[in-house]
C-alpha cells in the first residue's frame, strides 16, 4: 500500500512541474514573436509604399501567374458528329459529273425594229454639265471646251474660267431671251460675226481675259460691253463699230492694244474704260462736236485715257462738253 502511495505522489509531483515548466516557455515564445516579426517588416518601405499603374509590374509578380492554375481543363471540347449514312441505293446519289443545261439565248423579236434612246430634250445637257437654277445657267469652271445647249428660255449664261476656245454663230441660236452672258477667262480667240447680234434681248456680254483679236457684231440691244485683257487691236473694230448702239451705257475696253479712240460714240454712254492701250491722238470731236458749243454730254461722266501715251493737254477743246475731265496724263 505504501508503495501505491508513493507512485502516486511522484507521478503528481511530475505533472506540477511540467506545468511549471511550460507556462515559462510560452511566455518565452510570444515575447520573442514580435522581435521576429520586426525584424521582417524593417526591410519593407511602407512609407514608400504607393501602388500605381507605372509600378504595378515591379511590385506584383505576374510572371508564373499562368502556372498557379491549370486551364487545360477549361478547353472547349469539339465533338464531331457522325456521316449520315450512305443509301444503299446508287440511283439516290447525286450525278456530280453532269453540268446544268446551260439556258439558250432567245432569239431578237421580228415585230419590229429597235429604236435608239430618244435623245433628250433641247437643254437637257446644259443642265446635266452646269447648274440651272430657273431661267440661269451656271456653267463656271466646268472644263467646257465650248457654249453647250442652252434651254430655250435662258436668261443668263455664266460659262467663266472654263477652256472654250471659240463662239459659233448657231451657239445661241433661238434663244430670244438671253440677256447676259458672261465668259470671263476663257480660252476665246475668235467669235463667228453674227454669234451675238441676232439675240434681241442681249443687254451684257461679258468677255474679259480672252484671246479675242477682234470684236463680232453686237444686237442693239447692248448695255455694257466688257472685253477688257484682250488682244484687239484698232483693226479688230468695224468702222463705226458703236455709233448706232443706242442704249450702250458701258464700253471697256481697257488692256487690249488699241490705237485710237473708237468714235463716233454714241449719247447714251456713261463710261468709258480705255487704260492701258497704245492710244497717242485723238481728234477734237471724240467726245463733243465742235460745230456746237452748246452741246453738254451729262452722261459720259467717266472715261479713262490713263496707261497711254497720249498727252491730254493737247487738245484743249475736245472736252468742253463733258462734265468733267477725263483721267489720263495732262
Amino acid at each position: 500500500g505504501c508503495r501505491m502511495w508513493t507512485l502516486a505522489w511522484l507521478g503528481m509531483a511530475s505533472l506540477c512541474l511540467g506545468a511549471a515548466w511550460a507556462v515559462p516557455a510560452k511566455e518565452r515564445r510570444k515575447a520573442e514573436k514580435p522581435k521576429a516579426d520586426l525584424a521582417l517588416y524593417e526591410n519593407l518601405d511602407l512609407d514608400n509604399y504607393d501602388l500605381t499603374l507605372d509600378n504595378y509590374g515591379e511590385i506584383l509578380d505576374l510572371s508564373n501567374y499562368e502556372e498557379l492554375y491549370d486551364y487545360g481543363d477549361l478547353a472547349p471540347k469539339i465533338e464531331v458528329g457522325t456521316l449520315a449514312p450512305r443509301p444503299k441505293d446508287p440511283e439516290t446519289l447525286p450525278n456530280l459529273g453532269a453540268t446544268a443545261e446551260t439556258p439558250k439565248l432567245q432569239p431578237p423579236s421580228t415585230a419590229g425594229p429597235l429604236h435608239p434612246a430618244p435623245f433628250p430634250g433641247q437643254g437637257l445637257p446644259s443642265c446635266l454639265l452646269c447648274l440651272c437654277v430657273g431661267t440661269s445657267v451656271y456653267c463656271d469652271d466646268a472644263n467646257l471646251e465650248h457654249i453647250p445647249r442652252l434651254p430655250p428660255d435662258t436668261t443668263y449664261l455664266y460659262a467663266r474660267f472654263n477652256r472654250i476656245g471659240a463662239v459659233r454663230a448657231g451657239d445661241f441660236t433661238g434663244l430670244k431671251k438671253l440677256k447676259r452672258i458672261d465668259l470671263s477667262s476663257n480660252s476665246i480667240s475668235w467669235a463667228d460675226v453674227d454669234a451675238f447680234r441676232l439675240l434681241p434681248s442681249l443687254q451684257e456680254l461679258i468677255l474679259p481675259q480672252n484671246r479675242l483679236t477682234a470684236l463680232p457684231e453686237l444686237p442693239h440691244s447692248i448695255v455694257r460691253l466688257d472685253a477688257r485683257l484682250n488682244r484687239i487691236p484698232s483693226t479688230g473694230l468695224r468702222p463705226e463699230a458703236f455709233r448706232d448702239l443706242k442704249q450702250l451705257q458701258f464700253l471697256h475696253l481697257s488692256d487690249n492694244q488699241l490705237d485710237f479712240i473708237p468714235a463716233p460714240l454714241p449719247e447714251s454712254l456713261r463710261s468709258l474704260h480705255l487704260q492701258n492701250n497704245n492710244i497717242q491722238t485723238m481728234h477734237e470731236d471724240t467726245f463733243c462736236d465742235s460745230q456746237d458749243h452748246s452741246q453738254i454730254r451729262r452722261a459720259l461722266e467717266d472715261i479713262r485715257l490713263d496707261g497711254n501715251p497720249i498727252n491730254l493737254s493737247l487738245f484743249p477743246d475736245a472736252y468742253f462738253c463733258l462734265p468733267r475731265l477725263p483721267t489720263g496724263r495732262f
